[in-house]
């Protein structure tokens, strides 16, 4: 049975790679919009990439506005003979991951501009967290994202006996950090598994073998908040969320900044001007200008930056920074 989660998940990645290959044949009759009213609201399908009936499924799928060549420049250097993921990540396995969270408006809500935005702050993090670039780097130190897909010298196997009664560790099985935005710990494992249908508690190494899957974890996160009464990165962006007296007394708001707060905690914010939140902040911008969109459109530094934030969960597990 454990097994069958794993070829699940791998067989629905294959479909629909197969999917993309037939659309990209097919050129514009893939991105047919099919629309109908439902409660008197306008809810769209829109081929391969958006096909559960939403009203995200209307506007522009992700990619109309971020091709393959936009990828690439994103991510020049993860092909590198000295990256450490040689192969692994690409364009076609980021556009299959985020077919389930598109018509839950993830690059699809807003206008164009707004899309373009929520993608360079998702792949921000992606880019920096998977980064191993650095001062001197040929290209810069920000055109090195996705250089890695796993921790490269785990000090540890990260696992929480705490957890034993709902994600026990796996014997033999290490929880180091993999993927897009890195997975660690027993419990991250477990509860991603969980949404994803993947048995990634008992099998961690799935996201490191299958770009799709590692992809998909990142959306998921970045579209879940870690607790009911907080938004998530997603809704935090897009202006979802509505800050309480409290939030803003906290001097979070819904802007890019907050999006750090949500994954990282206190390891980020809360710090000052560290060069832990300054990287993320930094990948963000070299992403608008790459994508067109321009720096300017980020706002303004308040809007950016997380330094004065208080943590939404502070003093939480040691896995709070790549949780």
């Amino acid at each position: 049975m454990k097994m069958k989660n794993g070829s699940v998940a791998m067989t629905l990645t294959v479909a629909l790679v197969l999917a993309l290959a037939v659309s990209l044949a097919n050129g514009d009759e893939s991105e047919k919009v099919i629309v109908k009213k439902v409660k008197g609201k306008k809810v769209c399908i829109k081929g391969w990439e958006c096909s559960t009936w939403s009203k995200f499924c209307c506007n522009e799928t992700i990619s109309d506005y971020f091709q393959v060549y936009q990828f690439e420049n994103f991510f020049s250097k993860r092909n590198t003979p000295v990256a450490h993921a040689v192969g692994f990540w690409d364009y076609q396995s980021f556009i299959t991951a985020t077919v389930k969270y598109q018509p839950l408006g993830f690059g699809t809500t807003g206008t164009k501009l707004d899309k373009m935005k929520e993608i360079c702050a998702f792949l921000a993090h992606v880019g920096c967290k998977t980064s191993c670039g650095y001062g001197v780097a040929t290209g810069g130190p920000l055109a090195w994202g996705l250089c890695y897909n796993h921790e490269m010298s785990p000090s540890q196997s990260y696992c929480d006996d705490s957890y034993k009664y709902t994600y026990p560790c796996t014997p033999g099985a290490d929880y180091y950090g993999r993927g897009a935005i890195p997975i660690y710990w027993n419990y991250n494992y477990g509860a991603t598994g969980e949404a994803l249908k993947a048995d990634l508690l008992n099998h961690p190494e799935y996201i490191e073998q299958n770009a799709t899957l590692a992809f998909e974890a990142a959306i998921w996160k970045w579209m879940t908040p870690v607790k009911k009464s907080q938004p998530s990165a997603h809704d935090a962006f897009v202006g979802n969320w509505k800050p309480t007296k409290n939030d803003t007394l906290s001097k979070r708001g819904p802007n890019f900044g907050t999006t750090m707060n949500i994954l990282y905690g206190e390891s980020v914010c809360g710090q000052g001007d560290i060069d832990a939140m300054n990287n993320i902040v930094s990948h963000y911008l070299y992403y608008l200008d790459l994508l067109g969109v321009g720096r300017e459109q980020a706002g303004p530094n308040e809007e950016l930056s997380c330094a004065e934030q208080k943590a939404f969960n502070p003093n939480t597990a040691p896995s709070a920074a790549s949780s």
